[in-house]
This record gives C-alpha cells, sequence and structure tokens, in this order.
C-alpha cells in the first residue's frame, strides 16, 4: 500500500491500530503520530512512531501518502477544514483519506431514548458542556463527509454503524458489541465528565447509570465511517 499515516485519538491503543495496520500490509510504511511519546518499542518493522500535532503545520512531503486514516478525534479538533485540507495536500493522486469518528447522542429507534429521557439528555448536555469548555466540535461525524468533499477529494463514501447499549439487539455480533459497550460505559462513566461535568452532570449520574442498565431502553450511539479519494 506504500505509505500510510495513522492519526488516531491519544492513548496507548494508537499504537495497536498502527501496528496491526503494518502486520496485515507488511509490504507498506506506515507512521503513526501522538502528541506524547507512550508508544511501545516493540512494534513491526514497518512501523513507527513520530511526536507530532496534528493541527499544526504539516511537514510531510506533498503527495506523499497513500492513504491516511484518521479515528476518534472529536472534541480535539480546533480548523477541521484546515486538517483535511492539508491531508489532501499530502496525499498521493489516487490515495485516500478515512476518518471514523462517533456521534456521542444517544438515541433509540423505537422512542425508548429520545429528548426528555435520561439518555438522551446526558449525552446532549455533555456535548454542550464539552463544547463550551473546548471551543471545539464534538459533532465532526455529522459533518465529515461534507467537509472532506469540500478539501477537493472525490468518490467520497459515508457508512454509519450503530453501537447498542447493552444486549437487545437481536444480530449475534451487535448483541456481544452491546455487551461489551455498556461495561464501557458503566465503568468509565464517572470518568468520562469527571472533569468538564462534575458540576453540570453529578447530580444525574446516578439515573444515567440506572437508564444505561435498564433492559427496556433501547439506545444505541452512531459510529460514522468516511472515506475518499484524491483525484489523480
Amino acid at each position: 500500500m506504500g505509505h500510510v499515516l495513522v492519526i488516531p485519538y491519544h492513548g496507548e491503543s494508537k499504537a495497536d491500530q498502527a501496528s496491526d495496520f503494518g502486520d496485515e500490509f507488511s509490504s507498506s510504511t506506515v507512521t503513526g503520530t501522538d502528541l506524547s511519546p507512550i508508544q511501545p518499542t516493540w512494534v513491526p518493522p514497518n512501523v513507527k512512531f513520530e511526536i507530532d500535532d496534528a493541527q499544526l503545520d504539516w511537514t510531510w512531503n506533498e503527495n506523499y501518502f497513500d492513504f491516511i486514516h484518521i479515528r476518534c478525534l472529536m472534541g480535539s479538533i480546533k480548523d477541521w477544514p484546515r486538517l483535511y485540507n492539508q491531508a489532501f495536500c499530502c496525499t498521493k493522486p489516487g490515495g485516500y483519506i478515512e476518518h471514523l469518528d462517533f456521534d456521542i447522542q444517544f438515541t433509540s429507534d423505537d422512542g425508548t431514548v429520545k429528548e426528555g429521557d435520561t439518555m438522551y439528555d446526558w449525552s446532549k448536555i455533555f456535548i454542550d458542556a464539552a463544547e463550551d469548555i473546548t471551543h471545539q466540535t464534538f459533532k465532526i461525524p455529522r459533518f465529515s463527509a461534507q467537509l472532506i468533499k469540500e478539501a477537493g477529494f472525490v468518490d467520497v463514501v459515508e457508512k454509519k454503524f450503530k453501537i447498542p447499549v447493552g444486549s437487545w439487539m437481536a444480530d449475534k455480533k451487535l448483541k456481544e458489541i452491546g455487551r461489551w459497550n455498556l461495561l464501557f460505559l458503566t465503568t468509565g462513566l464517572q470518568g468520562m465528565q469527571l472533569w468538564m461535568l462534575k458540576h453540570v452532570l453529578g447530580v444525574i449520574e446516578a439515573k444515567m447509570r440506572a437508564a444505561l442498565l435498564d433492559r427496556a431502553n433501547h439506545g444505541y450511539y452512531e459510529a460514522t465511517l468516511v472515506y475518499g479519494r484524491k483525484p489523480g
């Protein structure tokens, strides 16, 4: 696949993503970037990591990467059009950009999670409060396809995936995903809101935890995958 750039969210799992990609595409050269030097030293020989801030001016050569992967940066980027424009500049003609992110607004298809319900209102308050504090959007999945087109990429495809909360879905795979997602949310709920939301959401944390565990709530949020090609 040639030269690949991986810009996922901050954390150790970033190294796993770049390493997994390098393992699967052994003929490629994979570069992962992060703000902090937390990556492991034991990685595939075709994978390397660099300390870099994707919001600064990119120092990569023009038309360099065959594939740029961006993941889970909602609330982390001040100027998304600028990021996509820089990615376009550094992508080879015929190369691709791919962006996967999450819209963390809980909802449902059957009316069990709607405006006025704890799960819906909690996530709306979370998003609004986070944006007020950081001045950076947490709603990028709703705009990424259009912004990637405006940057110059063509053949842009947008795919949305439901991430259920709990095991209420009939599909076995989604049921398993829902179980793990419920565990993730219930164990991480306090940590998610501790810093920026303790004065806003602290009083309804118990209600939110109960709503997550209520099997009558058929809630989910969406993961949005967008990819497009640079003309050439």
